[in-house]
């Protein structure tokens, strides 16, 4: 039985993402999709690489005309979600990937972004560790999931299984991310021009100030962290899509190298999209181009005392719309893995 789906935010780089995924999704159907400035348009005018879903035509994004479907994917900026969301059928599966439902704290939302708080749903990380579990057994049944920040869910996974095993320390956590510049969107800033970015890495949001932050500490606490601290930059680097991020955390003294990487190992095993590599190897960012998979080497600096993980993530599809769909499909039930891909695009 094919379930009805429905994209707003269908001319962004998330909602094509979604869209080109879903196209291929054996259990989903779209059905309709939704855009601001861009309705009325044909869907192909926006995004025309998807030829098989050319026929449908941009409505306007209102409640009414998401209504009506089993599932509802909402790819909006931020604070658009919120106004939508509570007026959306109950029992349809509604999946938000912006951040209006990702914080479950009030304050780490004033904070960090304008305007008004929305309640938290159940976050969209299937891997993540959380009071010795997986995110995934709260996604079971779920009809309200907020898919991550790709950012957010990057570091999360790279040092939770560390804090989750008490091998290294909560406090200063280090995280240096190269970002394509998609993971901004499609909206025209001078930053994420090519004439600014061809042959520059450019670093933004420094100090403290990126609005990931409170989503990654609230990630690691998930984990078994009590007051964690991080210093997290982005760096825009010349890449379309893609994230490479080096986090490093201290090592708990008296830990054994064998006892740091078996908390990784023993925390992704069996996992289908979230890979440790071999010791010795490391990701590119073109290793998981396309694909639903996050790669994770892990070193051990002994000189500093600190764990290094390098983790590579697509920022469109593992880092938002796989994550997004990953987590529909365990909340209605279906294989956890349809509809995405495991490899990456050959370069």
């Amino acid at each position: 039985m094919s379930l009805s789906v429905a994209v707003a935010g269908a001319s962004g780089y998330a909602g094509g993402e979604l869209l080109r995924l879903l196209a291929g999704h054996p259990d989903f159907t779209v059905t309709t999709v939704t855009a601001f400035s861009n309705a009325g348009q044909s869907l192909a005018s926006a995004q025309p690489h998807l030829r098989s879903l050319g026929h449908l035509t941009l409505a306007e994004t209102t409640a009414q005309s998401l209504a009506g479907h089993d599932v509802v994917f909402l790819a909006l900026p931020h604070g658009k979600s919120g106004e939508l969301t509570e007026h959306l059928p109950a029992a349809a599966l509604v999946v938000d990937c912006g951040a209006d439902h990702r914080l479950r704290s009030a304050s780490d939302w004033a904070a960090f972004y304008p305007g008004q708080y929305f309640e938290a749903w159940d976050y969209g990380v299937p891997e993540l560790i959380v009071g010795g579990a997986k995110q995934r057994e709260a996604l079971v049944g779920s009809r309200r999931i907020a898919a991550p920040g790709c950012n957010a869910s990057t570091v999360a996974l790279a040092l939770a299984p560390g804090i989750a095993a008490g091998v290294i320390e909560e406090r200063d956590l280090v995280a240096v991310l190269a970002v394509g510049p998609s993971g901004a969107g499609k909206a025209l800033k001078l930053e994420n021009l090519a004439s600014e970015i061809l042959g520059s890495a450019n670093p933004y949001a420094v100090g403290g100030t990126h609005r990931h932050i409170p989503e990654i500490l609230q990630g690691l606490r998930g984990a078994g962290a009590q007051s964690p601290t991080i210093s997290f930059t982005p760096v825009i680097v010349p890449m379309s899509r893609g994230i490479l991020a080096t986090s490093t955390a201290r090592i708990v003294p008296g830990t054994s190298a064998t006892a740091i990487r078996d908390a990784w190992e023993s925390a992704y095993a069996d996992e289908p999209f979230v890979h440790l590599l071999p010791a010795g190897s490391f990701p590119r960012t073109a290793d998981v181009l396309g694909a639903n998979t996050a790669l994770i080497g892990l070193a051990i600096d002994e000189a500093a005392g600190r764990v290094v993980t390098v983790t590579a993530v697509d920022n469109l599809v593992k880092g938002t719309a796989g994550a997004a769909i990953q987590s529909a499909n365990i909340a209605l039930g279906l294989r956890e893995t349809a509809g995405l891909p495991v490899d990456g695009v050959a370069p």
